[in-house]
């Protein structure tokens, strides 16, 4: 059985990955809750990248006024999810079969 991460941002969170699958009673994952991106085997430049996303994902909430909308356009929001979806097709290239990333962003 394929070791099971699930991919989704999280405001206040610096990772997008989560260990799962969801409702597992045993989330004692050996990666961390969420997981620590530095123990997974995927490379420096696809651990930045997602670094990077989960820091540029933290702009798209008004932290003064969080119940308001968002202040990204409508452009920066479809940048995001393009970047986001090439970001997640690389870590399952690094990751390789033995991984399942379900993609838990809609």
């Amino acid at each position: 059985m394929p070791s099971h991460l699930r991919f989704f941002f999280e405001y206040g969170v610096d990772t997008p990955l989560w260990p799962g699958p969801p409702g597992d009673p045993d989330l004692d994952s050996p990666y961390g809750y969420p997981c620590v991106l530095e123990t997974l085997p995927i490379t420096p430049a696809t651990r930045n990248e997602l670094t990077r996303l989960s820091d540029l994902y933290q702009s798209s909430l008004d932290w003064d006024h969080p119940a308001g909308p968002s202040p990204w356009t409508r452009d920066q929001q479809e940048s995001f999810r393009r970047e986001a979806d090439a970001a997640l097709e690389t870590l399952r290239r690094d990751l390789g079969e033995d991984w399942a990333v379900e993609d838990r962003r809609h």
